[in-house]
C-alpha cells in the first residue's frame, strides 16, 4: 500500500535541485486510555477554560501572547507573524554537511522518510550515495507547517531519512553533572577490568533487530484488558449527544424538500397550497397533542389530590 504523503517540496544544495515527497516514518504505540467519571462511567473531555473565571471559551476568542514581564503580555495575530517571517518555502535547504560522528544523538527529534517525485530518482541516489561513501549527512532548515525546523539529512540503506532537530538551545548544558572525567587516573580500569567488560559486550553483542523488542506495558495491559472482557467486566460508557434545536410548529421535511428539487420543483405549481396544506395539518396535530398534554396534567394533580385526601383520612382515624 502506498505510505501518504504528507509534504512535497525539494532539497536543494549549491545548483541542485530534488523534487520529494515526505512520508511518517513513525507511528504511535501504547495503550490509549480515555478518561472517565467512575461515578457514572461518563466520558471526559477537554476544555478551554477561562482560569479567572473558570468559564468554557471559544476558541475564536483565544489570542496567542507573549510574556515579557510578570504578568505583562504581547498579544500576537497570526498575520503579524508571517509579516515578521513571511519565508515558507517548500524546500529542505541544505546548510552544509558535516561528520555524521560528529552530531549527537540528542539533537534528533523526529524522523520523515524522504523519496523522489516527478523524475528526482537519479539526482536522489546521487544525494544518497554521496552521502554514504563519505560518512557525511547534511545539516538543514525546512518549514513544515508553518514552523521552521533545523533536520539532518540521513543517508539509510536506498532512502534518505529527515530527522528533525532539536535547535542549540534546547539541548541542555551537561554542566553541574557528577560526572567521571574521560582519562582520570582515579576513575581508568586496570587491565583485567577492561578485558573483562570487553568479554562481556563480545558476548552480548548482536546485529540490530528493532523487531525482537516489544513493548511489554502495552502487552501486559491487553492481556488484563482480554481477561477482564472474558469476565464480563466491561462497563457501558454513552457518548452525550447534542442538543437538538427546538422547532416551531412548522416544521419543515427536509426530505420532502429534497425530494422536490429532484422533480424540479413540480410542487411549485400549486401556488404554494400544498405547503398552506402541511403547515395546517402541523398546527392541527401540535395543537391536539398540547390538549392530550394537558388532560395528562390534569388527570395527575386530580389523582394526587385524591391521594392526599385518603392519607389524611386515615392519618385521623389512627
Amino acid at each position: 500500500m502506498a505510505m501518504r504523503t504528507i509534504w512535497k517540496g525539494a532539497i536543494t544544495f549549491g545548483l541542485v535541485h530534488i523534487p520529494v515527497g515526505l512520508h511518517t516514518a513513525t507511528t504511535e504505540s501504547g495503550v490509549d486510555f480515555d478518561w472517565l467519571d467512575k461515578r457514572s462511567m461518563d466520558p471526559v473531555g477537554y476544555k478551554r477554560i477561562n482560569k479567572r473565571t473558570g468559564k468554557e471559551i471559544d476558541s475564536k476568542n483565544i489570542v496567542k501572547g507573549v510574556e515579557v514581564e510578570d504578568g505583562q503580555y504581547v498579544v500576537v495575530s497570526p498575520e503579524e507573524i508571517a509579516e515578521a517571517y513571511p519565508r515558507t518555502t517548500q524546500t529542505i535547504e541544505i546548510q552544509q554537511f558535516v561528520e555524521a560522528s560528529e552530531v549527537s544523538f540528542v539533537y534528533l527529534e523526529r524522523p520523515y522518510y524522504v523519496a523522489p517525485i516527478n523524475k528526482g530518482h537519479k539526482v536522489y541516489a546521487l544525494l544518497r550515495d554521496t552521502l554514504t561513501d563519505s560518512g557525511k549527512i547534511g545539516i538543514a532548515k525546512v518549514v513544515i507547517q508553518t514552523k521552521q525546523h533545523l533536520a539532518a539529512l540521513i543517508p539509510m540503506g536506498d532512502a534518505l531519512v529527515l530527522n528533525l532537530m532539536r535547535w542549540g538551545d534546547e539541548v541542555k548544558s551537561m554542566d553541574g553533572l557528577d560526572l567521571p572525567k574521560v582519562g582520570a587516573k582515579n576513575m581508568s580500569p586496570n587491565a583485567s577490568e577492561l578485558k573483562m567488560a570487553k568479554m562481556l559486550v563480545k558476548e552480548m553483542s548482536a546485529d540490530w533487530d528493532p523487531m525482537q523488542y516489544q513493548d511489554e506495558f502495552k502487552a501486559a495491559v491487553m492481556d488484563l484488558v482480554e481477561q477482564k472482557v472474558k469476565a464480563g467486566k466491561t462497563e457501558v460508557v454513552i457518548e452525550p449527544q447534542e442538543e437538538s434545536p427546538a422547532y416551531t410548529d412548522n416544521v419543515i421535511d427536509l426530505t420532502e424538500l429534497l425530494q422536490r428539487s429532484l422533480r424540479g420543483g413540480s410542487k411549485k405549481s400549486d401556488g404554494g397550497k400544498s405547503e398552506s396544506k402541511s403547515s395546517s395539518k402541523s398546527t392541527k396535530t401540535a395543537k391536539a397533542a398540547k390538549k392530550t398534554a394537558a388532560r395528562k396534567t390534569a388527570s395527575k394533580k386530580t389523582a394526587t389530590k385524591k391521594a392526599t385526601k385518603t392519607a389524611a383520612r386515615a392519618r385521623k382515624a389512627a
